[in-house]
């Protein structure tokens, strides 16, 4: 019973990280497929598997102490889901962008991540994307992730002196720059398409002006923007591989940039 209640503290700082890894992380923070049941269970299962393998180097007491080391764990997994969580806008971002440019931005439908409206072609590519994570055993990848991340960052952590030096800021800018590079880079070729067809629908005004480009403009731009994204989707699968690389390169940056403090 002793032991027990020696170690019963390090179980629940690793349910602290595990919970607030899987509160933002991708998959697993999907508000309406995912219930709090099945979080809080699965938070509670992982964090026993991580308690029996590498939970019990060093008890920890509870004293005052102890709510910062719940408040550094909750911040720490928040952090790595919100890191995995960055790259996964990538696809709404892109797709607010096309949306613009198609006509479609006027009709939003709801983000089951989020709950909150976001665009049609948004809510097409996160589907296609969270459908290609799955497929690649991505959220396995990310359990795996959690998991390890006690070898790079123990209980006895110093994530706040982390923060104070910069590093996790500085990463964590440049992977916000990333995911808006990836972005633009998915809708380039819709936007460049629909930019062409804008300056021949400006063409015909000049040229033809009993033409109501008005009229024939918005079913000609959903026209070609559909037909260049049923083009595109053969390459889907490679340009979703290059986005999740890039995630979980982020997230274990992030946490070796954590163990260097």
């Amino acid at each position: 019973m002793e032991l027990v209640l020696a170690y019963y503290p390090n179980l629940l700082l690793i349910f602290c990280r595990m919970t607030g890894f899987f509160i933002t992380a991708p998959v697993f923070a999907t508000q309406n497929n995912v219930p709090p049941q099945f979080r809080i269970g699965i938070s509670v299962f992982v964090s026993l598997l991580v308690f029996f393998t590498s939970g019990t180097d060093g008890a920890i007491p509870i004293d005052v102490e102890y709510v910062y080391y719940v408040i550094r764990e909750t911040l720490i997994g928040v952090l790595l889901g919100f890191v995995a969580y960055l790259f996964f806008t990538v696809v709404q971002i892109a797709g607010s962008f096309i949306d613009m440019q198609m006509g479609f931005g006027i009709a939003n439908v709801i983000d089951p991540m989020t709950g909150a409206q976001s665009p049609v072609f948004g809510s097409f590519k996160y589907m296609i994307a969270m459908l290609l994570f799955l497929t690649l055993n991505g959220h396995h990848y990310l359990l795996l992730g959690i998991m390890d991340s006690y070898q790079l960052i123990p209980l006895n952590n110093s994530f706040f002196a982390a923060l104070a030096d910069g590093p996790p800021t500085e990463l964590l800018t440049r992977s916000v720059s990333t995911a808006f590079t990836l972005a633009f880079q998915m809708a380039a070729p819709i936007v460049a398409s629909m930019f062409l067809v804008d300056v021949a629908l400006g063409i015909l005004a000049k040229t033809a002006p009993q033409f109501n480009v008005f009229v024939v403009g918005m079913p000609l731009k959903i026209l070609v923007g559909l037909g260049i994204t049923l083009l595109l989707i053969p390459g889907f699968l490679a340009l979703f591989q290059t986005l999740f690389a890039t995630l979980f390169d982020n997230m274990f940056e992030m946490m070796r940039t954590l163990r260097s403090v």
